[in-house]
C-alpha cells in the first residue's frame, strides 16, 4: 500500500485537491493518507474533508491526522510539503508592513522582493529540518515541494541535503498555458509548448497549436496581436495579465508567473516616482494581504460548507503531485514541469541555482531534461533574481548576516526604490521582527 503524508495538512483546500487528485487515480483506491500539522483544530477539519471525499469516490483509502511530524513521516513513500512558517500574522504581516514604512509596495512578497527573502530565511530551515527527518524515517520517499519562495526553498534543500529526492512543484507554467489559450479562444488539449527558467520567471520558448493534420502552427504572432495597440480582442474580457501581456511586448516571450506577481520581481512596474502605473498596468498592491484577510474572514463560512453533508465536488486540479506518484508507482511514463538544481541544464543560467524544466518521470524517479540555452535578453532577467535568491540560500547555509544585506541590495525592485541606508535599516528592522521565525544570524 503506498503510504503518502500531507505535511502542513491544515491548508485544507489545498490538501483537498491533491488528495482528491491522488483519490482520482485508478492505483490509489486503498492508499494511505497520514495528514500531519500543527494546529489541531485545522487538521481536525481538514481529516473530516478528507474523509468526505473518500466517501464521495468508489475508494476506500486510510487516512489518519497527527501533529507529530515524524509519526506522519515514518515508511512514507511520498511526502507532499505545504507549510507556510510563520503564518499570515505574525510574519507575512511583518513582510509588509515594516518595508511599507520605507516606502517599499509589494504585491504577493512570497517569492522575491525583501518579503521573499524573509520567507526563505524563515521557511528553508524547516524544509530542511524535515528532509533530514525523512532521510532517517523513510530515505527512499520523494518528497514533493510546494512551498514558496520556491527557488530559494529548492536551492537551499539542494546545498543542506544533496542526497534528497525532492522537486519543486508549481502550476504556472500549465495554469498560463490554460490562460493562454482561453486568451487565443483555443482549447489546452490542442496546445504542444515549451518552456524553461525559474520558477515564475520562466517563458514559453514555443507555443503552437497542433492541427488535426499534424501541423504545428506558431501562435505567437496572435498573441502579440492581442496587444497592438492593447486592444485585447474579444476574449479579453475581465483579465488582468496586463503586465504580462506588456513583457512580451517588450521582451518577445511570455512570462509563467501572474501579472501581479511579476510586477515585484523587476524595477519597472512599482515606483515611487511614477505612481501612475499602477493603475495602468492594474498592479494591486498589499494584495496578498487582502486575500489573507478575506480567507479568514469566510473561513468560518467555508469550514462549514465543507464539513456540511454536501457532497463534495471532486474534480481534477492543474497540479502535477498525483501524476507524478501515479506515474512512479505505475512506471506510466509522463513529463511534468519541476524546480530542479541547474546541473548543466540551462547552460546559460549559473550551475548554482533552481531551474524550471520539464522533467521525465517514471519508475525511476524524476529526472529533468536538458534544455536549450535561453534567448540572452531572458537569461539576464532571471541572473537578477537568481542572484537574490544566491545570496538568500548563502545566508542560510552560512549563517551570514551580511548576505541578507546583499540579497536586499540586489533585488531588482528593492534598489529600484530605497538607498543602501534604508535597505540596511530595513534588513536589521525585518530579522529583529521576525525573532524566532529566522536561525540567529552573525
Amino acid at each position: 500500500m503506498t503510504k503518502i503524508a500531507m505535511i502542513g495538512a491544515g491548508s485544507t483546500v489545498f490538501m483537498k485537491n491533491i488528495l482528491t487528485d491522488i483519490l482520482l487515480e485508478k492505483p490509489f483506491a486503498e492508499c494511505e493518507f497520514v495528514l500531519q500539522d500543527i494546529d489541531p483544530k485545522r487538521l481536525a477539519t481538514s481529516k473530516l474533508v478528507a474523509q468526505s471525499v473518500s466517501e464521495v469516490l468508489p475508494v476506500s483509502p486510510t487516512i489518519s491526522a497527527t501533529q507529530d511530524r515524524r509519526e506522519a513521516l515514518k515508511g512514507a513513500d511520498f511526502v507532499i510539503v505545504m507549510i507556510q512558517v510563520g503564518g499570515y500574522k505574525p510574519s507575512t504581516v511583518i513582510d509588509f508592513e515594516i518595508p511599507a514604512k520605507y516606502g517599499l509596495k509589494q504585491t504577493i512578497a512570497d517569492t522575491l522582493g525583501i518579503g521573499g527573502i524573509m520567507r526563505g530565511l524563515r521557511t528553508a530551515p524547516v524544509l530542511a529540518d524535515i528532509g533530514r527527518d525523512m532521510q532517517e524515517l523513510c530515505p527512499d520517499a520523494w518528497m514533493l515541494q510546494y512551498v514558496n519562495p520556491m527557488a530559494i526553498n529548492c536551492l537551499a534543500l539542494s546545498h543542506l541535503l544533496p542526497d534528497l529526492k525532492y522537486v519543486g512543484l508549481c502550476h504556472s507554467v500549465q495554469g498560463t498555458a490554460a490562460d493562454l489559450a482561453r486568451d487565443l479562444g483555443e482549447e489546452l488539449a490542442d496546445i504542444d509548448y515549451d518552456c524553461a527558467g525559474i520558477n515564475h520567471v520562466a517563458f514559453y520558448t514555443r507555443f503552437e497549436k497542433r492541427h488535426a493534420d499534424g501541423s504545428l502552427e506558431d501562435l505567437y504572432p496572435r498573441l502579440h496581436k492581442l496587444v497592438e495597440p492593447r486592444a485585447y480582442g474579444p476574449n479579453w474580457d475581465g483579465c488582468t495579465n496586463h503586465v504580462r501581456y506588456e513583457v512580451l511586448k517588450r521582451l518577445g516571450y511570455f512570462v509563467t508567473e501572474s501579472s501581479e506577481h511579476f510586477a515585484e520581481y523587476t524595477p519597472w512596474f512599482i515606483k515611487n516616482s511614477q505612481p501612475e502605473l499602477l493603475a495602468e498596468f492594474d498592479i494591486p498592491i498589499n494584495e496578498y494581504i487582502r486575500r489573507c484577510e478575506k480567507q479568514m474572514a469566510e473561513w468560518d463560512e467555508q469550514e462549514a460548507e465543507l464539513l456540511s453533508d454536501t457532497k463534495p465536488v471532486c474534480e481534477k486540479s492543474v497540479e502535477y503531485a498525483a501524476r507524478i506518484i501515479s506515474s512512479i508507482v505505475t512506471d506510466t511514463p509522463d513529463v511534468i514541469y519541476g524546480n530542479v538544481l541547474n546541473r548543466n541544464l540551462i547552460a546559460n543560467l549559473p550551475e548554482n541555482a533552481c531551474v524550471e524544466v520539464p522533467c521525465d518521470v517514471s519508475k525511476s524517479g524524476i529526472v529533468p531534461r536538458r534544455v536549450d540555452a535561453l534567448p540572452a535578453h531572458l537569461a539576464g532577467l532571471i541572473q537578477t533574481n537568481i542572484t537574490v535568491q544566491q545570496l538568500t540560500v548563502d545566508a542560510i547555509v552560512s549563517h551570514k548576516k551580511e548576505a541578507v544585506y546583499h540579497a536586499a541590495m540586489l533585488d531588482p525592485h528593492t534598489s529600484a526604490e530605497l538607498n543602501l541606508d534604508q535597505i540596511w535599516r530595513m534588513v536589521d528592522e525585518l530579522l529583529d521582527a521576525h525573532k524566532g521565525w529566522i536561525p540567529a544570524l552573525s
